[in-house]
């Protein structure tokens, strides 16, 4: 994820960072821009349309268009964003979840191997989760000296949080926890899984793609007409307009998707993995 200052306005606008859209998109405003030029050479020299062509009326399309599109992309763009906040609330569930768990053992657990078991296998549900939703793959040797066999043909955070389950049964039936004090643990480490479904949702449903290439093709086209009508008012001015709507209404649609799926490694996705980390200093220094 991006770090940066929301009051440096003149960073924003003069710098280009590689996950700025118009770096992206600049192949294609090149070739926008190419497009544009060549209809403007047509109009103007070759076909020499009159002003009393039916094309100078083109752009009534577009300004009943216009605002169709612009709720498109506004339902798009929230809806994106809408999964980005989604993502980052579950994050700072699993968070709270993980360091009221570790609080609760640290005050129940009196040996110090059953807590060194929780210090290495909290924060180890936090990584595997996060690899999980990354498509990264997992070693068998998380932390330290604690080895997990994780079968990479299951679901790898469910066979942590087992391993979790079957701890806190073993330390109830041994007597060194009591039926209320599991009761209490459980519904923190039930968290964890309902974490992990919600982020799992957010994953695997996508925009639908009838929607989204719609959108697409509602744009191309858009742009495509645009210089027809424009020629006639702007002459070459065209050229430079067109490019900067397409930049716009372009970047709106690639914003949307590069959020859309916040557990990636994309610049504006979610810092999970930082996140992880950051679990794991705190329970390390709560156990």
């Amino acid at each position: 994820m991006t770090h940066y200052n929301p009051k440096a306005w003149f960073s924003f606008i003069f710098q280009l960072h590689k996950s700025d859209t118009f770096r992206k998109l600049l192949p294609m405003m090149v070739l926008i821009g190419l497009y544009t030029a060549g209809i403007c050479y047509l109009e103007l020299t070759v076909w020499k349309l009159s002003e009393n062509s039916h094309v100078k009326n083109i752009p009534l399309m577009h300004s009943m268009v216009g605002f169709v599109i612009s709720l498109l992309l506004a339902y798009r763009t929230n809806t994106a964003y809408d999964r980005w906040w989604e993502g980052r609330k579950l994050w700072g569930s699993l968070v709270n979840s993980s360091r009221n768990l570790a609080l609760k053992l640290s005050a129940i657990l009196k040996e110090e191997r059953d807590t060194a078991f929780f210090k290495k296998m909290i924060p180890a549900y936090a990584e595997v989760l996060q690899r999980h939703l990354s498509d990264e793959e997992m070693s068998l040797t998380l932390f330290d000296d604690l080895t997990l066999a994780i079968d990479h043909q299951k679901h790898s955070p469910n066979q942590l949080a087992k391993v979790l389950y079957q701890k806190l049964l073993t330390l109830h039936d041994s007597g060194k926890i009591s039926g209320e004090q599991l009761l209490i643990l459980n519904a923190d480490l039930q968290v964890f899984t309902e974490v992990c479904g919600a982020c799992e949702r957010i994953k695997n449903t996508p925009i639908p793609y009838s929607y989204s290439a719609f959108i697409k093709k509602f744009i191309f086209i858009y742009i495509m007409t645009l210089p027809f009508g424009y020629v006639f008012s702007l002459g070459y001015y065209t050229i430079p307009v067109v490019i900067f709507i397409f930049y716009v209404l372009a970047s709106l649609e690639l914003i949307a998707e590069e959020i859309e799926d916040p557990f990636g490694m994309d610049m504006n996705d979610l810092p999970t993995k930082k996140i992880a980390s950051s679990i794991k200093k705190h329970i390390e220094e709560l156990l």
